[in-house]
């Protein structure tokens, strides 16, 4: 199972360019929950799932979620 980043909004992947993309079978397999949190939470995106994909049944499995740098706004 791939441990994942998606963003939440858009429904794309974190791929090992740091480039997103809609194919999560392309997305960067973290390993572990933790190391795709503290990725994320860094990211320039608003909320985020942490995901589990089987390539085999493409299949997910939601692990975690939060929001990243983009989740910021500013008060006027």
């Amino acid at each position: 199972m791939n441990i994942l980043i998606e963003d939440a909004e858009k429904l794309e992947y974190l791929t090992s360019g740091n480039l997103w993309s809609k194919n999560p079978a392309t997305g960067r397999d973290f390993g572990a929950t933790r190391a795709a949190v503290a990725v994320a939470k860094k990211e320039l995106i608003g909320k985020f799932n942490i995901v589990g994909y089987n390539l085999e049944t493409q299949q997910f499995v939601n692990m975690d979620h939060g929001k990243g740098q983009g989740s910021q706004t500013e008060a006027a």
